[in-house]
């Protein structure tokens, strides 16, 4: 097998055919190539930035094949974006090219509720699916964070999990079927509104591939019941170590909620302050447990996850009392990364994953990791599945801070690997773990995901410099740190 998948590096003006073409095909309001307006295309939600040369809104996919055919023809790299909320590099520019936003490909065009069913084009918002069939008893269960402006395209794109992972799953579980485009123009359907349809499974190529080997223009979804009761706990511990304990005391008792968050004093103050959902500012750490199913059932599990808890040393066990209670604890959850903003103007977001009987010390050494370069790390993650989000809070005007930043992010994600985790659980690869892909995975493993990217991408002009490392040895390419702020 040959060495991972290089970058096209060539750095050249936009064709201005190119540009009339485009002009022709979509007009003149779903084409942008002012500054101005690529400035707003250049980043997504982590650290690095890099302005496209030009922005097209396609709106079908007989529009996008078009645009990719336009690519080819003029050799341009090409890469598709969706919200942009992603926190890995995974749709920055970073050679230019053309950027293909499906902001405007947003349409539920056929629910089947008798199946459970949905088929929506990508750029239609998580949470918009759940809204779209709620009254009638159902719900999309994919739910990270940013559920309120993602898009399903970018879900597909990153395999997107969120809270209720450790109960439902990530996004390729809840994916029926696709409709891409190829980079050199064509379409296909992959699986479909039936189950386990015959031949390979290339939505599970696809889905989680991080927009490198095909645009996603189409996605058939599973739709779940809502369950007959939703309970959720709040407990309330005095030390960080007592809430990490638990988690394996829970899984010891054979007990699965469909979410265990956990939040550290640090990030738990900051998201009271914003929210004032309820978190005691006093705890140095806090639990947010939630089990759903049938009535007796979900009141055996809450009685099973106190004690738990209580074998922790909880020093509180708090049950919401309605949906408004327990809509204001997610509250707090899914707007805590907003919240940072009260406490530094700048923040790192990592993705690392741990066996659950590793988080307690990973916890620890991500403190250390900290003190080591002088940096606040607060903690929110997916306790359920070790999903760690450590946030590295930094100031990019301090000489230095961001680079800080980045390598202990490195160190961090480095330890994972050490106590049998992974680089990322949901928020993908993209620009800022590829060199780290060496270190999870050997020579041979990257050249098959390479043979892979060159099997639908042989040119490697669709997103590019993501995923696989730079090089031509593994990790030999770190990407440098962004100074443009």
């Amino acid at each position: 097998m040959s060495s991972p998948a290089s970058v096209v590096s060539s750095k050249t003006a936009f064709p201005a055919a190119a540009r009339q073409e485009l002009l022709t095909l979509l007009g003149a309001r779903a084409v942008l190539d002012r500054k101005e307006d690529l400035t707003l295309y250049e980043y997504d939600g982590g650290v690095d930035k890099h302005r496209p040369d030009l922005v097209v809104f396609p709106r079908t996919t007989a529009q996008v094949q078009a645009v990719v055919e336009i690519a080819r023809k003029h050799q341009l790299q090409f890469i598709g974006r969706g919200a942009g909320t992603g926190l890995s590099g995974g749709v920055i520019a970073r050679n230019g090219g053309l950027m293909v936003s499906f902001t405007r490909m947003n349409q539920i065009e056929k629910i089947d509720l008798p199946n459970e069913r949905v088929q929506v084009q990508p750029g239609v918002v998580n949470l918009d699916v759940t809204l779209a069939v709620q009254t009638q008893g159902y719900f999309f269960a994919p739910d990270p964070s940013s559920q309120r402006a993602c898009t399903i395209g970018g879900n597909v794109a990153e395999n997107a999990g969120g809270p209720h992972t450790l109960a439902y799953g990530v996004t390729t579980n809840h994916v029926l079927g696709l409709d891409v485009v190829l980079p050199d123009g064509s379409n296909f359907q992959t699986g479909g509104m039936e189950l386990d349809l015959p031949g390979y499974d290339l939505a599970g190529i696809v889905t989680g591939s991080e927009g490198t080997m095909a645009l996603v223009t189409g996605a058939r979804l599973r739709l779940m019941r809502q369950p007959e009761l939703v309970k959720t706990v709040l407990a309330i511990y005095n030390t960080t170590k007592d809430a990490a304990d638990t988690i394996a005391e829970i899984a010891g008792r054979l007990i699965t909620p469909v979410a265990i968050e956990m939040l550290d004093g640090v990030m738990l103050r900051m998201v009271e302050e914003a929210t004032h959902a309820g978190y005691p500012l006093d705890a140095q750490a806090v639990l947010l447990i939630e089990m759903e199913g049938l009535k007796e059932a979900v009141e055996e599990q809450v009685e099973q996850v106190r004690l738990a808890c209580e074998a922790c040393h909880c020093r509180e066990f708090r049950i919401a009392k309605d949906a408004a209670e327990r809509d204001l604890l997610w509250k707090g959850r899914k707007n805590a990364f907003g919240a940072v903003g009260r406490l530094s103007p700048f923040y790192y977001v990592q993705d690392g994953v741990v066996p659950r009987t590793r988080i307690t010390e990973t916890l620890l050494e991500i403190y250390k990791i900290g003190e080591k370069y002088g940096l606040t790390i607060s903690n929110i993650f997916h306790a359920g599945d070790g999903n760690m989000h450590p946030i590295i809070l930094f100031d990019a005007r301090i000489p230095g801070q961001l680079r800080a930043a980045q390598l202990a992010g490195d160190e961090i994600l480095s330890y994972c690997i050490s106590v049998g985790g992974s680089i990322t659980g949901e928020h993908g690869v993209g620009m800022e773990k590829m060199e780290l892909m060496a270190k999870q995975f050997s020579g041979d493993t990257l050249d098959t995901i390479k043979d892979f990217k060159n099997l639908f991408d042989p040119e490697c002009r669709l997103n590019p410099g993501k995923l696989l490392p730079l090089g031509k040895c593994c990790g030999e390419i770190h990407q440098p740190a962004n100074t443009e702020y």
